[in-house]
């Protein structure tokens, strides 16, 4: 699955997004996509590069906006302008479909270098935080006091 190895194990260490020091396990699972799928106001977007795929994010919609979940790009990709390309198309899509005015998401806050990544593309630290999910379907922590840090950006 695109997103597990992008975030975890020996195969997400080729990409520079790679969580494997903080978290083992996986990252998600069929379960969890098939419910995202079945939810209302979610939508799931792929990214190919010709008949291969190369990105996915997920995407919810909320009151004011939309929340961006999952963003993924192909570990040896990375560092190319994939990323950009698809975060901004993903934007434009919640915009034209939703009429989304902001984009929300979290981030664990050890990431740093992913944090400002998204703050390159317009993205800021809210303030706002959320303890990290005790809940081994989305990874075992290998660190103590994981947070998450809700980012967001106004269109």
């Amino acid at each position: 699955m695109l997103v597990n190895s992008a975030y975890r194990g020996e195969s997400s260490r080729i990409g520079w997004t790679t969580e494997a020091d903080l978290l083992g396990g996986q990252r998600t699972d069929a379960d969890e996509i098939a419910d995202l799928i079945g939810t209302e106001g979610s939508m799931i977007l792929l990214c190919f590069g010709g008949s291969e795929l190369i990105g996915s994010v997920h995407l919810q919609r909320a009151p004011d906006g939309v929340w961006l979940g999952m963003f993924s790009v192909r570990p040896a990709l990375q560092g190319r302008g994939v990323g950009k390309r698809f975060l901004a198309a993903a934007e434009r899509r919640a915009r034209e479909e939703w009429g989304a005015g902001n984009a929300y998401m979290t981030v664990i806050t050890r990431r740093r270098e992913l944090i400002a990544w998204y703050e390159r593309r317009g993205y800021r630290c809210a303030g706002r935080f959320k303890d990290f999910p005790n809940d081994p379907r989305f990874g075992i922590p290998r660190v103590a006091g994981l947070r998450l840090e809700v980012l967001e950006k106004c269109f």
